[in-house]
């Protein structure tokens, strides 16, 4: 009996001490997961309760699903569980710096990852400049869009998605959040996006506005600004982890008014202002008369790429560490920009790209980067020395807000964003009438910090690490 008491011990003691070494997911051995799949009806999520995603979850046109703060809800990785919000249905995740309402990965930590689930997709009813848009990566297609610039999805405050958006087939893919003809009713604010599959933020047309928003080590682009969206967002971040970047070119904003060069109804129109944008690229070394820089994926590509007729106005903001600055693709992007009555304006940024500043599309003859140059510098800064380190030490830039060389688990816990000295202390300005807006803070500080870190309590840099 004894020697079964034994056995029986030895047995519980090293499961326990292999679940502990492995990190097992809670679900998986000692808590049972509430599951949330097909159509939900109306229903409140419980900070005491652990919810898993399974496939595709609507929540349909009438239906409410309201998430209390502090609550936890797991993204399945083997369904590519997704959280749709349709048309008319709304979702209530308003979180306290104290209690984030947190959306990741069901993986243990250290191993959670990209991709890993499908994000968070809401559709609304504001205008899109595309007739009958489906939204990308969803199954069966949705359409999403429509004429009440006012509707209202519900709430995203103090809410993190992490590990989530899947590349289903090329350029169909879920971001970490999908925006699709989202009104201004919508409330979005201090929503951060970690480690996504494909994009962070991704608008299609709509008109809701942001503020307080973070892409950390995104695998496509930050900011993707599309189909009319004529929004405001105001104090953004963005870091770049120096070996996630994807094939298809990654960017911190990413903007077009369509698909293609056709005319649309109206333009992408939106105005950003107070972005701080930090590529993988912080440092360099003097070699000769030229400098060099450490490796990052090739992959790649823009501080802004402008395509498609897009005219999104961009101001007070800066622009660091990518290896290309700024380009324009088409003659329909650079007619937004120029002549009696430009649609799009950029007005108070600051860009360093070490590689190459000014940009044009391959083929392209209606304008040369020398124009683009011209353009940008008429009102905006852009940085040609090749010392890096000095010059974002000149802007009063923290190095340590940079990923460097550090793997994505050594990154700070707790970056020093805010800005007391340097260049970007003061400089915004407010005047210009894309900006005599009420949604707009009026500050001192270009970039989205000034000597407080909005980022503080309720972000997490280091999402791998955290136990849930």
């Amino acid at each position: 009996m004894k020697n079964i008491l034994f056995i029986l011990f030895t047995t519980l003691f090293l499961q326990s001490c292999i679940n502990d070494e492995l990190d097992l997911p809670k679900g998986s051995d000692d808590t049972i997961y509430t599951v949330l799949e097909g159509n939900l009806d109306t229903r409140t999520l419980t900070k005491n309760e652990k919810y898993l995603i399974k496939g595709q979850v609507f929540v349909n046109a009438g239906k409410v699903l309201t998430i209390e703060p502090g609550t936890i809800i797991f993204g399945d990785k083997r369904t590519k569980g997704t959280l749709i919000i349709s048309k008319g249905g709304k979702i209530i995740a308003n979180g306290t710096a104290a209690e984030p309402v947190v959306f990741t990965s069901v993986a243990p930590s250290e191993s959670r990852d990209r991709g890993d689930w499908g994000g968070i997709v809401i559709l609304g009813d504001a205008p899109v400049n595309q007739t009958s848009p489906l939204i990308e990566g969803i199954n069966p297609p949705i359409v999403y869009g429509g004429t009440n610039p006012n509707d209202n999805s519900g709430v995203l405050k103090y809410v993190r998605v992490e590990f989530a958006g899947i590349e289903l087939t090329p350029n169909n893919e879920t971001n970490s959040i999908t925006m699709g003809g989202v009104g201004k009713g919508t409330i979005m604010e201090y929503c951060q996006v970690s480690y996504g599959g494909d994009d962070g933020f991704e608008w299609f047309g709509g008109n809701v506005d942001g503020k307080y928003f973070i892409a950390l080590g995104m695998w496509d682009d930050c900011f993707d600004i599309d189909y009319g969206w004529s929004g405001h967002l105001q104090f953004a971040l963005s870091v770049r982890y120096q070996s996630s970047a994807d094939q298809s070119g990654s960017n911190i904003i990413e903007t077009d008014s369509g698909p293609n060069d056709n005319p649309v109804p109206f333009l992408t129109n939106g105005v950003v202002s107070n972005l701080t944008g930090l590529g993988p690229i912080n440092t360099s070394t003097a070699s000769g008369t030229s400098w060099t820089y450490p490796a990052a994926s090739s992959n790649y590509q823009h501080a802004i790429d402008f395509r498609r007729r897009t005219a999104l106005t961009i101001a007070n903001s800066v622009f660091v560490g990518m290896p290309f600055g700024i380009r324009f693709n088409q003659a329909s992007v650079y007619n937004n920009y120029t002549g009696a009555t430009p649609q799009g304006f950029l007005v108070n940024n600051i860009l360093s790209a070490p590689r190459s500043t000014y940009l044009v599309a391959s083929g392209q003859t209606v304008f040369t980067s020398n124009d683009l140059k011209s353009l940008w510098e008429n009102t905006n800064v852009g940085n040609t020395s090749g010392d890096l380190a000095t010059y974002y030490s000149t802007l009063g830039l923290n190095p340590n807000a940079f990923f460097g060389t550090a793997t994505r688990n050594f990154y700070p816990n707790n970056p020093t964003f805010e800005v007391t000295t340097g260049l970007l202390i003061s400089g915004a300005n407010f005047t210009h009438p894309k900006l005599q807006n009420p949604f707009f803070q009026n500050v001192a500080f270009r970039g989205a910090f000034g000597s407080s870190d909005w980022t503080n309590g309720w972000a997490n840099f280091l999402p791998d690490l955290k136990q849930y």
